[in-house]
């Protein structure tokens, strides 16, 4: 969503590990060491252990360590400890590829067949290692019966090499009497702690730089900010700092400040004593985005209705619809009177108000189509039920992507419970917003406080629209896009079926619209098709002097 604005050819802060992306500040390059170290001779066939907290890098290690290791060591690597000793052996025996054939259910077995494997490749002059990710979940069974597996040896050598990796509660847990044997078998054991200021500055530049960006839009204030909000956690920089650029590109800015860092921080509910909060008691720091809904005024085929990332199609129950095969739209028959805006020029987004236009925000998106009643059928379908009517889509952009689309929206706000405002109009640097009698108009910096550009698209669509529709489709929806594709900005008249000569068509109208060039009629694609066929509701650009 962002990429394009900042100029990035990929997301710069995934939480899954990419070597690509990969930056080992002077407190990982230690653990790599003596990992390294500890999977080399330096080992001596004992337990190396790596610990530290969620998020600073353990896994992103461990992807490093396996790159880096010998060419004649050869890895078992456990994923998910929470098995019972028996299934434990089993999935190192299965890793190294040792057949469990008949084996199953016995410990016995799978040792023998373990241990010839293991002088196998100790005569081949092979090292093996087998690594446990998330060691803190085994159970003590589970840990005794791999203190029992570093007893193989030869008269010289121990036959395998055994990696720990887990969180604290790990060097708790081998702190118990009982385990006391496994833990004097440790031979390197390192602690990694999280990023300080100056490398959480590097580690942002760094994957900014990877991921295409020629400069980088975040602030020194916002670099502050971030190592204060994530504590120097690896994974929670990129969760904040990729909530931030969404903040930036939905306010249109092209630097990133402090302010959008603790706003997108709280909304994921990073509380930290002293940071800057939210000004609204009742706005609790949000744990995900949630959705958006948007009032618009499209009537499609009563059978043929789509739309964008559909979350819900459902019967067309609304006096807008499209019959099959007609690719005319019709307007809402409703009155669209402008709202009464109140008369100070900007006003305030005081809880209470707020409060109750998120509590309408459904009845107005209702309205919109003419179907003031349909309110509970409009939330059913935003919130997946599927059978009520309309169809819902959830969406992220900013102020110029709504003005493209050129509909009213309801925007969420950051809060716990979701709070929804119905956006009505835009007008440069004020927007008209609220769905009961009470709208006001309210400078664009007032919601941009609490919100990082989330919205929902909803009408009125039919079970039969198919999910996407791509070339060699046909039936009637096929023939509606194509008719939707004469309306366009650049249209194309004359088209009969959807054959290369479409999709090449769909594909450059896909990336004037900033989609995805698939060359495929999905969700998002229809939307943009059909933008041209609404009529009411629209996006009022001026209300001075409505009634």
């Amino acid at each position: 969503m962002y990429l394009h604005y900042f100029g990035l050819t990929e997301p710069p802060f995934s939480i899954t590990p990419d070597p690509a992306f990969v930056y080992l500040s002077d407190r990982h390059r230690d653990a790599l060491a003596h990992l390294l170290f500890g999977v080399g001779q330096g080992g001596s066939g004992g337990f190396v252990q790596l610990t530290g907290e969620v998020g600073t890098g353990k896994t992103t290690l461990c992807r490093c360590l396996l790159e880096q290791v010998p060419e004649d060591t050869r890895i078992a690597l456990v994923l998910n400890p929470l098995v019972t000793p028996i299934e434990l052996l089993t999935a190192i025996c299965e890793e190294l590829g040792v057949s469990v054939e008949g084996a199953q259910g016995s410990a016995k077995s799978l040792v023998d067949g373990l241990t010839r494997y293991l002088l196998r490749a100790h005569g081949e002059g092979a090292r093996v290692v087998v690594v446990i990710d998330e060691a803190q979940n085994l159970t003590p069974e589970a840990l005794e019966q791999v203190r029992l597996l570093t007893n193989l040896e030869t008269s010289k050598d121990k036959l395998l090499q055994i990696v720990l990796l887990g969180q604290p509660e790990l060097r708790e847990m081998l702190q118990r009497r009982n385990l006391r044997q496994l833990a004097q078998r440790i031979t390197a054991r390192y602690h990694l702690t999280p990023l300080g200021l100056r490398d959480t500055e590097q580690y942002v530049r760094h994957r900014m730089r990877i991921a295409g960006a020629e400069r980088n839009p975040f602030r020194k204030s916002a670099l502050k900010a971030l190592f204060q909000r994530s504590h120097g956690v690896p994974r929670l920089i990129n969760i904040i700092a990729d909530r931030a650029l969404v903040g930036a590109y939905a306010r249109e800015k092209q630097d990133v400040d402090a302010r959008l860092v603790h706003a997108a921080a709280n909304e994921i509910q990073l509380g930290e004593p002293g940071a800057r909060r939210n000004p609204w008691p009742w706005l609790a720091a949000a744990a995900a985005v949630a959705m958006l809904v948007v009032a618009i005024g499209l009537t499609l085929p009563a059978n043929e209705r789509g739309g964008e990332t559909s979350v819900a199609e459902s019967e067309a129950g609304s006096a807008s619809a499209l019959t099959e095969g007609q690719a005319e739209v019709v307007s809402v028959p409703v009155e669209q009177t402008a709202p009464a805006v109140s008369a100070a020029p900007f006003d305030r987004l005081d809880p209470a108000w707020l409060e109750t236009e998120s509590a309408q925000a459904w009845r107005g998106l209702a309205t919109g189509w003419g179907e003031p009643d349909d309110a509970w059928a409009l939330e059913a379908a935003c919130q997946g039920t599927i059978g009520t009517g309309y169809a819902c889509v959830y969406n992220q952009g900013n102020w110029s992507r709504i003005r493209q689309l050129g509909w009213p929206v309801i925007l969420i706000l950051n809060g716990q419970p979701e709070r929804y405002l119905l956006l009505r109009g835009m007008k440069d640097s004020s927007l008209l917003v609220g769905a009961g009698e009470g709208r006001r108009e309210v400078a664009r910096e007032e919601v941009e406080q609490n919100w990082l550009g989330a919205y929902l698209v909803a009408w009125p669509q039919s079970p039969d629209w198919p999910r996407e529709i791509r070339r060699g489709d046909t039936g009637p929806a096929v023939q509606t896009v194509l008719e939707l594709a004469a309306q366009a900005e650049v249209p194309l008249a004359g088209a009969r079926a959807f054959d290369t000569r479409f999709e090449s068509w769909l594909k450059g109208f896909q990336q004037r619209h900033g989609l995805e060039m698939d060359g495929i009629v999905g969700p998002k694609t229809l939307l943009y098709l059909m933008r041209n066929s609404v009529t009411e509701p629209t996006l009022l650009s001026d209300w001075s002097g409505r009634p």
